[in-house]
């Protein structure tokens, strides 16, 4: 792995020979092209000697015949080598990036590159960011990356390298920080969640209720906590998630506030909406009814009656103290 990192984070050295030979050449093109006599002496005994030979009816060939056309090739080919696009991106050092990692039998990166990916990018596989540059790559599949969805993404994040993909994650993070694009990024992480093989409509509740946790990182809910308590303590009733219940919790948390109070069931939630509000409310009322009975056993407990027990308690264990050192 050592040497693939190193060749990606070096990818140009091996374009690097091929631009400087073309240079080279393009300089001494320059130099035969200088003052009229001495380019006709250097150049009868170079390659190009036969050009610049007489004819048989005493006249010089002329030098731009056998040199010009060479111009114009040599520039097409060094900008192919290049690879730049229009915003300076090297497309081959995304291409060599992405063939690091990419599997052996798939023209893709899977769940073993991914992780060494990640690695390199020094960050874990299952945090926040990562999910930010899933989002910004958009990539249909959890643990993978096709080529398309890797050189689109590098593209739109301006990055043809690591170092240079480990720069943009500030930017990243607070571009999902905006209103519109955090809701962009939360209704694509139900689609990343989901099992494209086996053709899933819905999250099994455990991956919905680690997503919901991921996606919700940076700017949590006050409610958050108490549904994914909720969703844990009734697995028999909630196999799956939704896209509807999905989306709506987004709504939910923006529209309901914390105490629940302006919730109706009138309005148009989903119906495990109404059975989540029922079981906080019950909740919430054994937690007080609990409160209340600890206040109140801590109030009974008045200085006048507990200072008298606490006063016998003392004694008498005075007096079992004497009479076991009297032994």
């Amino acid at each position: 792995m050592g040497q693939c990192v190193t060749k990606c984070k070096n990818p140009t050295s091996s374009l690097g020979s091929k631009s400087g030979d073309k240079e080279s050449g393009s300089k001494s093109h320059h130099k035969k092209g200088g003052g009229a006599g001495s380019s006709h002496k250097e150049e009868t005994s170079g390659p190009c000697g036969k050009a610049t030979s007489e004819l048989s009816n005493g006249t010089k060939a002329m030098e731009v015949t056998v040199e010009t056309p060479v111009i114009p090739a040599l520039m097409g080919e060094l900008h192919r080598d290049d690879g730049l696009d229009g915003d300076g991106l090297s497309i081959l050092r995304i291409e060599e990036l992405f063939c690091c990692y990419k599997d052996e039998h798939e023209d893709a990166i899977l769940e073993e590159g991914m992780e060494m990916f990640c690695n390199d990018l020094c960050v874990d596989p299952a945090e926040f960011r990562v999910l930010v540059l899933a989002w910004k790559f958009q990539a249909a599949t959890m643990c993978k990356f096709t080529r398309k969805e890797f050189i689109d993404g590098c593209k739109a994040i301006q990055a043809d390298s690591l170092e240079g993909i480990c720069s943009r994650f500030p930017c990243m993070l607070m571009d999902a920080q905006g209103e519109e694009n955090f809701k962009d990024l939360y209704r694509f992480t139900f689609q990343f969640g989901l099992d494209a093989d086996e053709g899933q409509r819905s999250l099994q509740r455990e991956i919905a209720i680690a997503l919901w946790r991921l996606v919700f990182t940076q700017d949590m809910p006050d409610i958050l906590e108490h549904w994914l308590d909720f969703l844990g303590e009734n697995p028999s009733s909630i196999r799956g998630i939704s896209r509807d219940t999905w989306n709506m919790f987004l709504n939910f948390t923006q529209a309901i506030g914390p105490d629940l109070s302006n919730y109706s069931e009138d309005e148009a939630w989903p119906s495990l909406f109404d059975t989540f509000v029922e079981w906080e409310m019950e909740r919430r009322r054994k937690e007080l009814e609990q409160a209340l009975l600890a206040k109140e056993e801590e109030g009974s407990c008045t200085e006048t009656e507990c200072s008298p027990t606490t006063d016998r308690l003392e004694t008498e264990g005075s007096r079992g103290s004497q009479t076991w050192g009297g032994h």
